[in-house]
């Protein structure tokens, strides 16, 4: 019997995970938002990024498919958060842009949220977004890999993730009526939280699906036994980090 990441911790999101939300300044800025534009937050998560473009002037659309998420991100804004798919959402009127942060990747049908981003956005309206690019955290899967294949069970093991190299994500923008004006695949290297639990933590927080397979009273021995395949290349004077790759892009919709 498999186990399935269901729901979020949002409140360990929030805390030991902060960077994800700290780390968005850069595609904050490329989304230049300006006072009265309507604003669709696509995987809106626990609102943090939300709440700063309200109090810029913006009217946010919050949308997350995650119940614990839109219960955080409702009770931080004080705005009902819309609980939808993001290969199946819809807005009841044209937003000005679509932006998100770090949720892209979960979608594993990315053809389909793009198709819904463009449905949402006004003429002329902008898809901004940043996501992990191809590479991102190979050295973690690597090292979970590792450890599944001491026991035998490496076959079983399932990405949760879509992470595309830049050309291909920017066809798919292309074939969906959008005009890329900006585009970048970085690497960035992230400390993580002290009280995060290291590698262990992210992928107890992050991997569920990657772990699924695993037998129950295998499961702790298997992540900690990771933790320890990935500590030469992550564990720096005692600080872990994630070896991210991120894609970052702008594009406008056409027509």
């Amino acid at each position: 019997m498999t186990r399935q990441m269901t729901t979020w911790n949002a409140e360990r999101y929030d805390t030991e995970f902060a960077y994800v939300s700290a780390l968005a300044g850069g595609v904050t800025e490329l989304l230049a938002a300006r006072p009265g534009e309507r604003i669709l937050d696509l995987g809106c998560g626990t609102g943090e990024i939300a709440a700063e473009l309200r109090d810029h002037g913006c009217e946010m659309v919050l949308v997350d498919s995650d119940p614990a998420m839109v219960d955080a991100a409702t009770a931080r804004l004080g705005q009902p958060a819309i609980l939808a798919d993001g290969h199946d959402f819809a807005v009841d009127r044209p937003v000005d842009a679509v932006f998100s942060n770090a949720a892209l990747h979960w979608m594993l049908r990315p053809a389909e949220v793009v198709a819904r981003v463009r449905a949402a956005l006004r003429p002329g309206g902008r898809f901004v977004a940043e996501m992990g690019g191809a590479g991102n955290c190979q050295g973690v899967v690597d090292a979970l890999r590792a450890a599944l294949d001491e026991r035998g069970l490496a076959e079983g093991m399932r990405s949760p993730w879509y992470f595309p190299e830049p050309e291909e994500y920017r066809a798919l923008l292309a074939e969906h009526g959008f005009k890329v004006t900006a585009m970048e695949h970085f690497p960035r290297l992230t400390a993580m939280a002290a009280d995060a639990g290291g590698v262990v933590g992210w992928l107890r927080m992050f991997g569920g699906t990657l772990t699924a397979h695993v037998p129950e009273d295998q499961l702790e021995a298997v992540l900690e036994r990771a933790g320890e395949l990935a500590a030469p290349g992550l564990l720096r004077d005692g600080v872990w980090y994630v070896d991210y790759y991120r894609l970052r892009f702008a594009a406008v919709a056409q027509g």
